[in-house]
């Protein structure tokens, strides 16, 4: 077993985004022996979710309480067991494993935020120690509990100005007033594959359908008009904001789909141009699915100005899954993983819970 006092730590991240693209698993090596820490992905993949899975994890929201918690075990047990094929076909034996899980639920204003996956299942199934529920500790303190990977930005991508994810949210990273400063910026791949699959489609890839559609000016007006860009950080954003404010504004005139997708998209370019800095000199580097979308990339590079970063297939597809190996690293070392410039808790803290065998 390493100990905590080693300097080379291999640990696997584990993240489920919100937009249901799969199960990404990244298995990492951190190296603590200089004053930076340095890190290399050793192997990643994305593992898709079965029907049931997604089925299971799509409805999940409405259940009663006991079919919840089935649910939460069911899942946890089918990350442990994939996990534990994703070790086997690697020869690895990590530290440890740190799973994000997967959000149902996130309503820091009320006190909570819950993402299933039972760590308690995937330590049993891996015989690894598990780290899980990394959020919870900061919305306890008064944060949002997002964004969680900001930490990671600081240590591991020091070297840009800014940092944008877009997954099935976007969010920011930046130092600001030597402070870092993080926030969700829109929803993007949730509400864009939403409309997608009405078309019986997973995705728009390449935001293909979106290309082929007129922009419907009144929705972009409604959409950029919302309350939320007008708030000041710390803030972040859940799938009952998307569902309260978003979806019925889409839906309200029976709009084209390619033509919602045009204006999403443009809207979601619009949002982001915004929050990243506009200086000339300055470095951004994007990453997440969002990523792979032509369309969306090609408006907000239209609308920025700032030099776009970016990155090889592996750091765009699984840095989220990097950070959060990284976010159990600190919280098996007892160190800081959330900060409360970025979330607004009282302090910072060291979320996760341990399972260990």
């Amino acid at each position: 077993m390493l100990s905590e006092t080693k300097d080379r730590i291999q640990a696997i991240g584990i993240m489920s985004g919100t937009s249901l693209d799969g199960l990404d698993i990244a298995l990492c090596t951190f190296d603590f022996s200089s004053n930076r820490v340095s890190y290399s992905i050793d192997s990643a993949e994305t593992i898709p979710y079965p029907t049931e899975i997604a089925e299971i994890l799509t409805h999940a929201i409405s259940a009663d309480a006991m079919k919840f918690f089935s649910i939460h075990a069911i899942y946890g047990e089918w990350i442990g067991v994939e996990c534990q094929k994703f070790m086997s076909r690697n020869d690895a034996k990590p530290l440890l494993i740190a799973s994000h899980g997967h959000t149902i639920f996130h309503r820091p204003a009320d006190g909570f935020t819950t993402q299933i996956g039972s760590g308690a299942h995937i330590a049993a199934k891996t015989k690894i120690r598990t780290v899980c529920d990394f959020r919870s500790l900061d919305v306890a303190l008064g944060g949002q509990g997002a964004p969680l990977v900001p930490i990671g930005d600081r240590f591991l991508f020091g070297e840009f100005d800014a940092c944008v994810n877009i997954g099935g949210f976007s969010n920011i990273s930046l130092e600001m007033d030597q402070k870092r400063k993080a926030w969700d910026i829109c929803a993007v791949n949730f509400v864009l594959n939403h409309y997608a699959q009405k078309l019986g489609m997973d995705f728009d890839k390449s935001g293909q359908i979106a290309a082929s559609g007129k922009i419907i000016a009144p929705l972009l007006e409604s959409l950029n008009n919302l309350e939320f860009y007008s708030k000041l950080p710390p803030k972040s954003l859940g799938r009952e904001w998307v569902e309260e404010f978003i979806l019925p504004r889409c839906n309200k005139y029976h709009y084209d789909i390619s033509g919602v997708l045009n204006t999403l998209t443009i809207h979601i370019a619009d949002a982001i141009s915004k929050a990243i800095p506009s200086s000339s000199s300055a470095k951004v580097l994007f990453t997440g699915g969002g990523v792979h979308n032509d369309f969306l990339m090609k408006n907000i590079r239209d609308l920025s100005n700032c030099s776009i970063i970016v990155p090889d297939t592996q750091i765009i597809d699984y840095k989220e899954a990097l950070i959060f190996a990284f976010l159990g690293v600190l919280r098996f070392k007892g160190l800081p993983n959330c900060l409360s410039e970025v979330t607004g808790a009282k302090t910072d803290n060291c979320g996760g819970i341990i399972y260990e065998i």
